[in-house]
This record gives structure tokens, sequence and C-alpha cells, in this order.
């Protein structure tokens, strides 16, 4: 599906290296992947998710998408990219605070012309999906923390993307909440959805089916994850 070789990323000021973010970095994401990228706070993971989402344009890279190299694309042509096929959730909701929270699942849909009923019927599904069908017209203010990040899942999935790219989706939840959007996360993967997870913590790695630690803006560790053992521990527990 996605594969990107020889990343780096300079930040420079006057043609003078200030810091290396990400060096030589090389990452294959395949149709139905789940993988959690991890490492401390300014280890580059963020970055390498940016450049993945195309936010952020590398020093030097190569970007292949569905089996096509990714070259020279203008702002334009890379915001058609994400709309087609990549969406973001973030540790921060981003939700309209004064509008129904199906009109902000709806809302995707709108930029790329999809007609109203579509859109409406469109919304709704992925709403169930995240198990908000009972709040179709609440407000975020009416919502818990964790129902906000659902609603900022189904405006993910609302426009079926190949790839969803969550960055810290649980950071501003407490455990248990969190557990609950991570079984989320579990059920879109199941049900075929491609997810990269960015996350400093090894247990909500756990959840993945491949892990890759970064450091200092170097991969030190590919693993797979012993994923199905894992979630059968935690139901019998």
């Amino acid at each position: 599906m996605l594969e990107l070789k020889n990343i780096i990323k300079d930040y420079t000021i006057w043609e003078i290296l200030l810091q290396r973010a990400l060096c030589w970095v090389d990452l294959t994401i395949n149709n139905g992947d789940f993988i959690a990228i991890m490492g401390p706070s300014g280890s580059g993971k963020s970055t390498l998710m940016n450049i993945i989402g195309l936010l952020d344009i590398p020093t030097s890279w190569d970007y292949i998408l569905d089996g096509k190299k990714l070259e020279n694309l203008t702002e334009n042509e890379k915001a058609q990219i994400r709309w087609q096929k990549i969406w973001f959730v973030f540790q921060w909701y981003n939700l309209i605070a004064r509008k129904p929270i199906i009109e902000q699942v709806m809302l995707p849909l709108a930029y790329q012309w999809v007609p109203l009923e579509e859109r409406m019927e469109r919304a709704t599904e992925a709403l169930k999906k995240v198990g908000l069908i009972e709040k179709l017209y609440s407000k975020p203010n009416e919502l818990s923390g964790g129902q906000q990040q659902r609603v900022a899942i189904a405006r993910a999935i609302v426009t079926n993307p190949s790839l969803i790219l969550a960055d810290e989706p649980t950071g501003a939840l407490d455990s248990k909440t969190g557990e609950e959007v991570l079984d989320i996360f579990t059920k879109l993967n199941d049900d075929g959805k491609t997810i990269v997870l960015i996350t400093h913590s090894a247990e909500i790695a756990e959840y993945a089916k491949h892990s890759i630690h970064i450091k200092d803006g170097l991969i030190e560790k590919k693993q797979e994850n012993k994923r199905k053992e894992i979630k059968k521990e935690k139901k019998s527990e």
C-alpha cells in the first residue's frame, strides 16, 4: 500500500543543520496492517506520521503509494490524496463546539461533493460503528472525552480512507476510556482498515499487529506483537 524509503528530515536555518529529526528511515505499510510507532518525546515519531500523511515534506525520500512513486506534489495534490486516502485522529478532538456531531461527521463528505442524503446515511453508519447512534444530535459539550474521541474516529472513517493515522489518540483519556477507544481501532482493523498508531506506551502498542521503535530519528527495532494472545488474556481475566 505505502512504502517510504531513505527518509531524512533535517531542520535547518541559513543552511546550517539544527537538528536531524529522521535519519535513513525505511517503512512499509501493507493493506490491513495495524502498526504502532513507539518512542519517547522528541524521538521523531510524530514527524514520521506527518510525513506519512503528507503534512510535512522530508529533506530526502522516496514515497510510493499504491505502487506509484509520488514526487514534486503541489499542495493541492497532497490535499487531494489526503481527502481520498488518508485521515487523521489526534489526541485532541478538534470538534466544533456548537455543531451537532452528525453534522461534524458529515462535513468531510461535503468537501467531496457527496449528496446530502448520502452524507447523512454514511455519517449515521460511521457513528453507529463507534457506538454513538443515540447521540446523533448531541453537541460536543454534552459528551464525555471518550465520546468526543469516538466522534473524531467516526469523522475519520466516514470517507472510507485507505489509511488512518492516529497520534496519541488516548493521551487525553483515562485508562478505561482509552481501552474502549483502542477496542474501536481494533474492530476497524479487523474490518480491513489500515491503521498507524503513534504512542509512547508499550501497553497501548500491544493492540497493534506490529511495533516499530524509534529513537533519535532512527528505527531501533521492529517486532511482531502477540496481539491475539493479549486479547485472549484480557477476556479471560
